[in-house]
């Protein structure tokens, strides 16, 4: 188990936790979440050991395999499938070994390590790389290329794949969906509920840890508290915790009337009852709901036109795509006042080709597009991001679209996005991912848009400011044409989906849950076909293999069934060292309890020696035997 005790950890003068407690247990899947600077990756680093706790204590058991993403790559001319193979650094060990071996013809020594090789399950490796690739979106030819020819976000799928290879014990990832379309992370979160280890996960995608953890540990004001359930279970947890603060109750408060507001003004008009439906069903959760968030630093809203085109945008017959290549064909699309549409579709099929298509980076090949006399567009993308001007500060960028306002009313609405005070002022050059992006997002809301273009809005954005996001959407009046991999985004703020694929651009008749299924099945025509002669290799390999594992089955069964109530009995040691550790338990009118539990354990560590050693022995025998039937091979 992972055990934290009265653990304090600070970088430089920042105290970062302070006399916090965590006890995860093994095969546990915990999200750890915070506000950004909170420590959650110093965290991490401590746990692979790279920082001592200043005090307190940090216990993992000593046998443990550490996995975690890398945020660098160190081998550019590595080939992609070679890199992630490297995640396996016992494998490779035995390939090295054997390398060796063979080149000094040492039988003995080759024998053994194809034992090992085989333990390792070696001779599946690259077929188990290249799964993992194709689930993270990599085609077949790009696996082959060299990671230098990936750009930044690739080769972040790229670490990704290598922690998925190592094998482990315990997987820390940090952000792992940030650079992931929804394509991959639905396939990740598969994955990750079939990880047999302990997993501990940093994100800020809701609907992605509520999917694959079982606690969430919340890192706030120096403590570390955990929650048992998914981020939903946490979140109304947290709410009823906080539900009877006089500030938790005065912000619900201003929001249902806001709502409600809206819902009276606008709950009889055609155009706007879609509108107010979806203010009613995020009234519904409101008092449930918003004091788990009574904390946000952000609270804004897209400014409300000043006018209005219908259609905004009629689009016909549009053949779309780059020079002379299409990626779209016959794209037909009216995008009406009001509209909320969410694009799907797998990775390179073309959403965001449509999308820049529509805010006027691409003109299209060939068709018809009509824009609004009054259209506004704000379009959102993450290469805006480096449009930015390093050297200006928020309330500069801000100053130049709106030169004719009143400086402490920009202040005022830049606030509403977390820039306050003498960060209003500091050069964008400086500031995080995350930064950027809210500062973007700042720069459209001002611009009183009528059709919202969002081409992953939520990258490198904490969940408090997506929740914020999903608000002020919910209270746009204009359009909305939205691809993100944020679950919780699609369901919160589209009323229907279009599905880009295979050159088309068609409505999709179904939810998110209908469209995992859709990409199971996409997946499935997309698969290449194995040649004859391949399948027939691969049969012989298999059938070899089961011949020796038919061999060594009954020794095998014993090691296992050692170590499986080896596990057993230290799991019991383990519970009961919990209970030992309960200090009321040395009180007097306890002894007969104590004087029990110190006999259980004395009896449980008795076993515990002996199955050790019989283990052992089991796996002394295996050896030999595998040695012998490949000496004898």
């Amino acid at each position: 188990m992972i055990r934290l005790q009265h653990l304090t950890l600070q970088r430089g003068p920042q105290r970062l936790l302070e006399d916090a407690e965590l006890t995860l247990h093994a095969g546990q899947k915990a999200g750890l979440i915070g506000a950004n600077g909170a420590g959650k990756s110093t965290l991490f680093a401590l746990l692979r050991g790279e920082l001592s706790p200043d005090a307190g204590d940090c216990q993992l058991p000593a046998d443990w395999r550490i996995a975690h993403m890398r945020q660098e790559v160190d081998d550019l001319e590595r080939r992609a499938v070679d890199y992630v193979l490297d995640g396996d650094a016992e494998l490779r060990r035995i390939q090295r070994e054997l390398a060796a071996a063979e080149s000094s013809h040492d039988g003995v020594a080759i024998a053994r390590l194809h034992t090992e090789l085989d333990n390792a399950d070696g001779y599946t490796a690259d077929a188990r790389a290249r799964k993992l690739l194709a689930g993270l979106g990599f085609a077949a030819e790009q696996m082959e290329r060299r990671v230098g020819d990936f750009s930044g976000g690739w080769r972040m799928r790229l670490n990704l794949a290598q922690a998925l290879m190592c094998p482990s014990d315990l997987l820390l990832l940090d952000e792992p969906t940030n650079h992931l379309d929804l394509d991959a992370i639905l396939w990740l979160e598969e994955w990750l509920k079939g990880y047999p280890g302990t997993l501990l996960l940093i994100s800020h995608d809701r609907d992605f840890l509520d999917a694959v953890v079982d606690h969430v540990a919340h890192l706030e004001q120096r403590k570390l508290t955990l929650y048992r359930g998914g981020y939903s279970a946490f979140e109304r947890t947290r709410a009823e915790r906080l539900a009877q603060q006089q500030q938790a109750y005065e912000k619900q408060q201003a929001q249902r009337a806001h709502m409600e507001s809206f819902i009276r003004r606008f709950k009889a008009k055609a155009t706007k009852a879609r509108q107010a439906q979806s203010r009613i069903k995020a009234l519904e959760r409101l008092e449930e709901l918003a004091p788990a968030h009574v904390d946000s630093p952000f609270d804004f809203r897209f400014r409300e036109a000043d006018r209005v085109s219908s259609p905004l945008l009629d689009l016909s017959e549009g053949r779309l795509g780059y020079g002379d290549k299409a990626v779209l064909e016959k794209v037909k699309l009216q995008l009406a006042p009001g509209a909320r549409i969410g694009l799907l579709g797998p990775n390179g099929a073309g959403k965001s080709t449509l999308i820049k298509t529509l805010a006027g980076e691409l003109q299209p090949l060939s068709g018809r597009l009509a824009r609004g006399e009054n259209l506004v567009v704000g379009y959102f993308a993450q290469h805006q991001l480096d449009a930015l001007d390093a050297k200006a500060s928020p309330l500069l960028h801000l100053q130049r679209i709106a030169s004719g306002e009143r400086e402490q009313t920009l202040r005022d609405f830049l606030g509403g996005f977390d820039f306050r005070g003498a960060r209003c002022d500091e050069p964008v050059g400086n500031f995080s991912g995350g930064e950027k992006a809210r500062l973007a997002l700042a720069l459209i809301a001002w611009g009183k848009p009528n059709l919202l273009l969002l081409d992953e809005p939520t990258n490198h954005l904490d969940l408090e400011m997506r929740l914020a996001l999903t608000l002020a959407l919910q209270d746009f009046e204009g359009a909305v044409l939205v691809v993100s991999h944020d679950r919780h985004l699609l369901k919160s703020t589209t009323d229907e989906f279009l599905l880009v694929a295979d050159g088309r651009v068609q409505g999709f008749d179904g939810d998110l849950e209908d469209y995992a299924r859709w990409l199971v099945d996409y997946r499935a025509r997309q698969a290449p076909v194995t040649p004859a002669a391949e399948r027939v290799d691969k049969r012989t390999q298999r059938q070899a293999a089961a011949a020796l594992r038919q061999q060594l089955a009954p020794l095998r069964r014993q090691a296992e069934k050692l170590e499986q109530e080896l596990g057993r009995v230290q799991e019991k040691l383990a519970a009961l060292e919990v209970r030992l550790g309960d200090s009321a338990l040395y009180e007097a009118a306890r002894k007969d309890e104590l004087r029990q539990l110190l006999s259980e354990q004395a009896t449980l560590k008795s076993r515990e020696g002996e199955l050790e050693e019989a283990w052992l022995e089991a796996l002394e025998a295996l050896e030999s035997l595998q040695a012998r039937l490949e000496a004898d091979a």
